[in-house]
């Protein structure tokens, strides 16, 4: 690719947010059938920032991620939607 680091990072940037969206209203998928199937899920997703951000000295904690990855609290999320 020929762009420049700045625009890569913004196509990178929403294409994880579009990711995130889609994960978020494919509810009937399981983390474990994402699992099986792609070998990361929601949480992955959700370790990963944690990752990221300790690599930056932010602190995060992975409560408040997975609250980000999913769109609401893990628990109430497994609630709703876990089989």
């Amino acid at each position: 690719m020929n762009i420049d680091q700045q625009t890569q990072t913004e196509l990178e940037a929403a294409a994880f947010r579009r990711l995130l969206n889609h994960l978020r209203k494919r509810t009937d998928v399981q983390n474990i059938d994402m699992m099986n199937l792609t070998g990361f899920c929601r949480n992955c997703l959700s370790n990963w920032m944690r990752d990221a951000a300790d690599e930056k000295g932010l602190g995060l904690e992975k409560e408040d991620l997975r609250t980000f990855v999913y769109g609401m609290t893990y628990e109430e999320w497994k609630e709703k939607h876990q089989k």
